[in-house]
């Protein structure tokens, strides 16, 4: 499983962009959760489990999709020299 960086961008493999913002714990099973945010739109908050955060995509239902994770940290570097 990969690593889930806070405070940083990763892609949903349907294409849009959101912004990691924490770890949250469910109160009733105590399941850690993602807490993060939509980079367009109204940039809301949701939370996901972070085993499904960070799980593979399922290519049998999804067979056109080149990415191999759910959601894939991206590599956003500054445009200054």
């Amino acid at each position: 499983m990969q690593e889930l960086l806070l405070h940083r961008v990763y892609k949903h493999f349907k294409g849009d962009y959101y912004l990691v913002e924490d770890i949250a714990r469910d109160s009733e099973t105590q399941e850690e959760m993602v807490v993060y945010r939509k980079l367009y739109e109204d940039g809301s908050l949701w939370v996901r489990p972070k085993k499904m955060f960070l799980s593979e995509v399922d290519h049998k239902k999804y067979p056109n999709v080149k990415q191999k994770y759910r959601f894939e940290l991206q590599e956003i570097t500054s445009k200054k020299h």
